[in-house]
């Protein structure tokens, strides 16, 4: 039998499997981690000094690298499992899958973009605008995050037949 947890949805209350709630309590790390590059990034906007800015800049770099390898397994558990399952029943074309791909495709390209730029950092390096990519990655995964927690779990809570819950937990348990 599953573990289940509570979460409010539109008023009313919807149980997670523990599949779903461990692609949501994933979340809470993730919007740490997110929330510091966030901070980061403002911080070296506001930073005056060009000597800072190019040491704030790598340890940014720094955080990002990490920050991407902690997403993509999440990421790979969604794309991999729980869009594949979903997509039997809503299908792929359009709809929330397809959403949430797109949202994971375009932070993906962000950081991509931002892990390009600072390859070579130099005091020419337009530091405001390369910040601005994770400021806008951190915008995306906000957003997704709330769209996940509020539409996508508890749908997937109400389409997925218990056995396919269940080889959910299997495919995502670390």
């Amino acid at each position: 039998m599953f573990e289940c947890h509570n979460i409010i949805e539109n008023n009313h209350q919807v149980e997670l499997c523990k599949a779903l709630q461990l692609l949501k309590d994933e979340h809470i790390g993730l919007n740490a981690q997110k929330l510091d590059l966030y901070e980061s990034s403002n911080t070296l906007i506001k930073e005056s000094l060009l000597e800072n800015k190019l040491i704030k800049l790598e340890e940014l770099r720094s955080k990002v690298i990490l920050f991407i390898a902690i997403l993509d397994r999440h990421s790979q558990k969604e794309e991999g499992h729980l869009f594949e399952l979903m997509a039997k029943y809503i299908g792929r074309e359009i709809g929330p899958i397809v959403v949430m791909e797109m949202e994971h495709d375009q932070a993906k390209s962000l950081f991509k973009q931002f892990l390009t730029q600072t390859e070579v950092i130099s005091m020419n390096s337009n530091f405001d605008e390369i910040c601005k990519l994770v400021i806008e990655a951190y915008h995306v995964l906000t957003s997704h995050f709330m769209k996940e927690e509020q539409v996508l779990f508890p749908m997937a809570q109400n389409i997925l037949s218990e056995s396919e819950k269940t080889s959910l937990l299997d495919s995502i348990k670390d």
